[in-house]
């Protein structure tokens, strides 16, 4: 047995999917347990009837038609009509557009690809120095993991068992101070290389704000819809997917049904039958590790080192600061949460500011080597070497850090509303 899950993870290692892994080692822990493997397809078919498991499909399709309909395009126009007038004011409305994508779209990589390409040249125009320029276009692709409807947000909301509606409420102020704190740099950044900035123009504004006001319009519906108690969250999901393909098809008549419809469901099933598949394995696997009592075992490990909150927050930032430099979010939170949660329990931490603790970090992973995929995507969106771009990122990873610190050890930034 030890050297069948010793051949695992060498396999793992040279890059065997992921859902493989899982499922492997899920059948050797229940030949090991002496159960029947076919218990692995119960938890399919619990998962399969989660009532909130629709809403990761229609939000991920909404996503993938906004960003194939020009939805980029114009929300940078807006963004820097509104913004770019202010030294650094192009960055910033980089930042914002960022996160209202990736929102969207999940931290996909999609943000980077799609945004990458039209801001680098915009910033090397503006005089923005290259590093710079890197180092924020790098970091803003996890940007607005924290915000309605984010899709990691719903697979954390699903795995753990956690409200989704007070998960999105959690994590709005602590989304909000960082991209408060990664404008300050960037204007601060700016005032040092006198990047010109655009003179203001109402008239600029307004044909910007025309022009995506049927965009702007999608978070707001969501938000106040959920959070109005009009619509669930899987029935906001319905709803915003629709409202997507009715704006980019009738509106702004950027996609062809017919021409243009079916790669987009062919991403969009790519994407989500990734994430259930890994979903699928992992939940089985990981109810087999409950049944052999690893959770326990764990939590009397670390109660016996660990006396305080403190120590255990510290633990577990670094904890997972690691496994997000490891492993995709998607993986990680169904791998990691059902063995973190009941740990996190005993020393008192509530669940929602555990998500957001939890998603907080792996936002930080997705530029930290070796695996973090943003590199690898800044990678081949910018041609530049790895290690040129986590050089780039510093400046911005250290603010990142600053920030899990603080919504760390004041639990009142994501638990403000209760």
């Amino acid at each position: 047995m030890t050297l069948l899950l010793l051949i695992l993870l060498f396999l793992a290692m040279v890059g065997l999917p992921l859902f493989i892994i899982l499922g492997a080692g899920g059948v050797l822990a229940s030949y090991q347990s002496d159960l029947d493997p076919a218990i692995l397809i119960i938890e399919l078919y619990r998962l399969a009837n989660q009532p909130n498991l629709m809403t990761i499909p229609l939000f991920t399709f909404a996503g993938m038609v906004m960003a194939a309909g020009g939805g980029p395009n114009r929300l940078i126009k807006l963004f820097n009509a509104l913004l770019g007038w202010m030294p650094g004011g192009l960055a910033m409305a980089a930042i914002v557009s960022c996160s209202f994508f990736t929102a969207f779209t999940g931290a996909s990589g999609v943000t980077i690809i799609a945004l990458g390409g039209l801001l680098y040249p915009l910033f090397i125009q503006s005089n923005y120095s290259e590093k710079f320029s890197l180092g924020l276009l790098t970091s803003s692709g996890s940007l607005g993991l924290l915000f309605p409807p984010s899709l990691a947000i719903l697979l954390y909301g699903i795995v753990s068992g956690t409200s989704i509606d007070e998960l999105f409420l959690a994590g709005i102020v602590p989304g909000i101070m960082l991209l408060l704190m990664l404008s300050a740099y960037s204007y601060k950044s700016a005032l040092a290389w006198h990047a010109p900035p655009h003179p203001f123009s109402v008239t600029r504004l307004i044909t910007a704000a025309n022009e995506s006001k049927w965009d702007i319009f999608l978070p707001i519906l969501v938000i106040i819809g959920i959070f109005g108690g009009f619509v669930t969250v899987t029935e906001a999901a319905a709803v915003t997917a629709t409202y997507a393909l009715f704006i980019e098809t009738i509106i702004y008549k950027e996609i062809k049904l017919q021409a243009d419809l079916p790669e987009i469901l062919v991403n969009t099933a790519k994407l989500v039958g990734s994430i259930l598949i890994i979903l699928g394995m992992a939940m089985g696997l990981t109810n087999l590790l409950i049944d052999t009592q690893l959770p326990t075992k764990l939590l009397a490990f670390i109660e016996s080192h660990i006396d305080s909150q403190l120590q255990f927050l510290l633990l577990l930032n670094v904890f997972l600061l690691l496994i997000g430099a490891m492993m995709d979010i998607f993986s990680a939170i169904v791998v990691v949460v059902p063995l973190i949660l009941p740990l996190a329990l005993r020393y008192n931490i509530d669940p929602v500011h555990l998500g957001i603790l939890f998603l907080a970090n792996l936002e930080i992973g997705y530029m930290t080597p070796p695996v973090g995929i943003n590199l690898f995507i800044a990678s081949q969106r910018f041609g530049k070497d790895i290690l040129t771009l986590f050089k780039s990122a510093i400046p911005f990873l250290t603010i990142m850090l600053i920030w899990l610190l603080m919504i760390s050890y004041i639990p009142e930034l994501t638990l403000w509303w209760k």
